[in-house]
């Protein structure tokens, strides 16, 4: 007998082989256990996660002479035709090959003749996607009423194509990708069998390449056992895959994090000179940062990772530098620059730039942080003297307008707690302090300073903002302030106050820190 290639030797032959769909053949052994078998079942899921395979051995079960429990036997004349593609009962169908109504009326013409071995004829029809609409409506009322010996099993990779009134009459199983600790653990148990010495680097390589296809990784080992002999290792998997080796990935990245752009340039000129795929550069370090961004919620839970424990500890190392604004900003770089690659004339250029643009974006400050940066601020400032630099150029309005607020002010206290009701006992013993030409101070009983958080939530704010903007007619800011709060500092004798008193003052200091400013003049 020739050669058989790994897929094919290490193709699961009873559900206990199959790999990473464990939710799918329990389903189908208690199904098989209790007899409550659908007439049609349809196998959804990218390539190389098992549909087809599933497909076969819940044949085998179904028709098994001695059959234990859900598993096949794999032995009995039954089992062993269905594995050749010999037995008479198990009909397998390309459906990209045969997908036009003739086709289909011909098994449509054959469904009515009983099994000749098993108890069960069964038609498993791949890529069924590929059938016609014609086709589809051919077979809709067998399907929907076959006779009782009959079974269809369809797989497809594009559930999508296939039409609802198909997918109505069918019970659907999602099988997914297949981790990558998965696909690592078969690939070791498959090198053992088959004598080769593969290390660990290169079967996470294999796996990482594999993209939750087991199929593809054992045809990519076949093909590295070609090229290097039984010893393989992490290089040969990179070199004939155009992959790049996780050092790279994460130096890449610890480049893109702290702004190094030199050390990304220069790993971009290796990635090119090794003729690495740039496009696949790009999808590696989508899916680096998307760890990231993971493993910044995560925490300590790690359940969402399918990588190796040491990989999860450089994540966490690297997320520590960052924020999920930034590392969000990154990751929208990079899927800018992997839908433009496939068209640039310059993929190294391109991969450059986009790199570049993300090291900026990692290292500048996001909205979000200035806005909590200067709401910190605003929470630490002390009104009497922050707001003298603040409105140092703020017109103030005459004081007769601040008069004139606090005579209308019982009436405007019960426009506030109109629209602020749950605020009533805060607002009824306030009083303007200040009023400018931007903002108004108003003062709190010192009695509800506990309370002075809940005053301050938005919905309150924002009614009393648009109350007072209606009286003074220009819009306005507030903020509220003790009744016992400190006095404003003394002037000098000139009349001007000192600026040493404002320099030493701390919420002054963490201002003029924040912005790199200094205190020009101070205006009474």
């Amino acid at each position: 007998m020739g050669y058989e290639v790994l897929a094919r030797k290490w193709r699961p032959q009873v559900f206990a082989d199959v790999v990473g769909q464990d939710h799918v053949i329990q389903t189908l052994h208690n199904a098989i256990k209790t007899e409550r078998l659908a007439h049609a079942y349809l196998f959804v899921g990218p390539r190389g996660t098992g549909k087809t395979t599933t497909a076969r051995i819940l044949a085998k079960a179904l028709n098994c002479q001695n059959r234990t429990g859900a598993e096949p036997c794999d032995e009995c004349e039954s089992c062993k035709e269905i594995v050749s593609g010999s037995s008479l009962d198990v009909i397998e169908i390309d459906g990209a090959s045969n997908r036009g109504i003739a086709d289909v009326q011909e098994l449509r013409d054959n469904v009515r003749y009983a099994p000749v071995r098993g108890p069960f004829k069964i038609y498993i029809i791949d890529e069924v996607h590929m059938l016609t609409r014609e086709a589809f409506n051919a077979i809709l009322k067998t399907l929907e009423e076959p006779p009782a010996h009959v079974k269809f099993f369809f797989a497809t990779t594009e559930p999508q194509k296939v039409l609802t009134t198909i997918l109505s009459r069918c019970q659907r199983f999602d099988l997914r990708r297949i981790s990558v600790a998965d696909i690592t653990f078969q690939l070791k148990k498959i090198a053992r069998a088959e004598e080769l010495t593969v290390s660990e680097d290169a079967l996470l390589a294999i796996a990482r390449g594999a993209e939750g296809g087991l199929r593809d990784a054992e045809s990519a080992m076949d093909q590295l056992v070609s090229f290097r002999g039984k010893t393989i290792e992490e290089a040969d998997v990179l070199s004939v895959f155009g992959l790049i080796s996780r050092e790279q990935l994460e130096g890449i990245a610890g480049g893109i994090l702290s702004g190094d752009i030199p050390t990304i340039i220069q790993a971009t000129a290796e990635i090119d000179k090794s003729g690495k795929d740039m496009q696949r550069v790009v999808l590696e370090l989508l899916d680096h940062f998307r760890n990231l961004l993971i493993v910044l919620h995560a925490g300590e839970k790690t359940d969402a990772f399918d990588l190796p424990e040491a990989q999860i500890e450089t994540l966490k190392a690297q997320a520590a530098k960052s924020t999920d604004g930034r590392l969000l900003r990154i990751v929208d770089l990079l899927i800018d620059a992997d839908s433009r690659m496939r068209y640039a004339l310059s993929k190294r250029t391109l991969l450059e730039a986009a790199l570049i643009r993300a090291s900026r974006a990692a290292t500048v400050a996001t909205i979000d942080e200035l806005m909590k940066q200067v709401a910190a601020l605003k929470s630490r400032s002390v009104p009497t003297t922050a707001d003298a630099p603040a409105e140092s150029g703020v017109k103030k309005k005459p004081s007769n307008e601040l008069n004139r607020l606090k005579e209308g002010w019982s009436k405007r206290i019960e426009q506030f707690i109109k629209g602020a009701p749950q605020a009533k006992p805060y607002l009824m013993d306030t009083v303007p302090l200040r009023v400018t030409e931007t903002h108004v101070t108003i003062g709190i009983d010192p009695e509800f300073a506990s309370e002075k958080e809940s005053l301050e939530n938005q919905r309150t704010i924002v009614f009393i903002q648009k109350t007072l903007t209606d009286f003074l007619e220009r819009p306005v800011s507030i903020d509220f302030e003790m009744l016992s709060a400190k006095p404003a500092p003394k002037p000098m004798s000139n009349g001007a106050p000192d600026k040493k008193q404002y320099y030493e003052n701390p919420a002054v200091r963490s201002v003029l820190e924040a912005f790199s400013g200094d205190i020009e003049t101070v205006r009474k």
